[in-house]
């Protein structure tokens, strides 16, 4: 019981930080890492040089999708704590909606690389000018995702022992 207690405030301690720092701050933060600046599009002159360059954001989108990835794998492992069919069903559709916003932003993050942002030379087809809408779509995936992943981390990090009205009830713990 004591373990358990301290595992689960063990990943509060991850999940809380990485929750606010990667996914409310970080998407900031990579979007101007992961995109060619306009410095580099003016030097881009040829097909070949803005796809290396879109090539090139691969590896930073990988990385952000890991990171992001941290506050779920932390309500996976509070559910193998605490396992309960409700918040598991929950927990599955986060999963789901990680899934589709990590698709949609890799997508719109490798678009915009090879748009160079408006920069650029018409080298690649319209489709991926088309990214600059999937932001609209990803925002429509990511509030219910951020509302869920919030509520759900909010639930998991909640002691038990202290009831809606904020009353501590003991429980003698015979281990």
């Amino acid at each position: 019981m004591r373990h358990d207690l301290t595992a689960k405030a063990l990943i509060a301690v991850v999940f809380w930080p990485s929750l606010f720092f990667f996914w409310f701050l970080g998407p900031f933060v990579f979007l101007l890492l992961s995109t060619t600046s306009s410095e580099v599009c003016a030097r881009l002159e040829t097909r070949d040089e803005f796809l290396a360059a879109a090539n090139a954001a691969l590896p930073m989108l990988v990385l952000q999708t890991l990171i992001y990835a941290v506050p779920v794998v932390c309500l996976v492992l509070w559910d193998r704590l605490a396992p309960e069919p409700a918040r598991t069903r929950h927990i599955a559709a986060c999963i789901k909606l990680f899934i589709v916003a990590a698709i949609i932003g890799a997508t719109w993050d490798y678009g915009s690389s090879l748009v160079c942002d408006g920069y650029g030379q018409p080298f690649f087809s319209s489709a991926w000018r088309m990214t600059s809408y999937l932001p609209i779509v990803g925002l429509l995936i990511n509030i219910p995702l951020y509302i869920l992943t919030f509520s759900l981390g909010r639930a998991f990090s909640t002691r038990d022992d202290i009831t809606e009205d904020g009353v501590v009830h003991s429980k003698q713990d015979n281990s």
